[in-house]
């Protein structure tokens, strides 16, 4: 599999009398616009393709299925209002545009040297990610949609798997919700994990529907978490990261590997 075969996979089966695709072959992405509104998603071909190869067709039915429910969700009518509970905080790299297709601002705060905050509204098959223009349509202060989405994300599941490798443990949250990254926004959870752990904490959050914590005994830890997350980014859909941060003193600080048995914080 190749982008011109994606492409033209993806273009097949999403195909449309009221449907556009543009192709930026610089950026290797895809664009499925809606020719009506102009309204549209964009997906980034390679971490598909990384994808196709571990799941064949399944990762193309799941790409289709994330546009079509998105180009659903973008053209219907939505509300904040009596909906306060299906309110998240979504992460996103700090490469991730401030502004929707429409140049409208997207609501979202700094988070790490890595990744920013953006606020979702959940659509149960989907979300949208919350904009300025929704927020003044509702009548709704930024930090009213903060307050919410930090508080409904405490309410989600924190139940993990583990794994133990060279004597570092990895434990791993993947409940498929959407919001298993947006996990690392839960301090009383992460406060509870460094208490728990008996080496260095180390977080990742290498794409949307992964966060691994990772209990670091030994030098070897830090590259075989480097390894894995690099994996975890390269077959996300939603790509977040490929760095790790180290957890100390509450606070996240990115971890550059220089090479076997090195590490560094800034």
């Amino acid at each position: 599999m190749d982008s011109n075969k994606l492409r033209s996979e993806l273009e097949n089966r999403l195909k449309s009398p009221n449907r556009s695709f543009i192709f930026d072959r610089k950026k290797d992405e895809l664009r499925v616009e809606n020719k009506e509104t102009g309204k549209g998603i964009t997906v980034s071909l390679p971490p598909i393709i990384a994808k196709w190869e571990e799941k064949k067709e399944k990762a193309i039915d799941e790409v289709v299925y994330y546009i079509e429910q998105g180009l659903q969700a973008m053209n219907g009518q939505v509300q904040l209002a009596g909906k306060e509970k299906r309110i998240f905080p979504v992460i996103r790299s700090t490469s991730f545009p401030t502004e929707n297709s429409e140049g409208t601002a997207l609501l979202f705060d700094e988070h790490t040297a890595e990744t920013r905050i953006y606020y979702a509204l959940d659509l149960e098959k989907t979300y949208r990610l919350i904009d300025q223009q929704l927020l003044e349509k509702e009548g709704w202060e930024f930090e009213q949609v903060r307050e919410i989405a930090l508080f409904n994300v405490r309410s989600l599941s924190t139940s993990m798997k583990s794994d133990t490798v060279a004597g570092n443990v990895f434990y791993f949250l993947n409940q498929n919700d959407g919001y298993d990254a947006s996990r690392i926004l839960n301090e009383s959870f992460l406060k509870e994990m460094k208490n728990r752990l008996s080496g260095d904490m180390a977080v990742a959050v290498p794409h949307q529907d992964v966060l691994i914590i990772a209990d670091i005994k030994n030098d070897t830890g830090y590259d075989i978490l480097a390894q894995m997350t690099m994996s975890f980014f390269a077959s996300g859909r939603v790509p977040i990261t490929a760095l790790s941060f180290l957890y100390e003193n509450d606070e996240l600080e990115p971890i550059f590997i220089l090479g076997k048995n090195k590490r560094k914080g800034e």
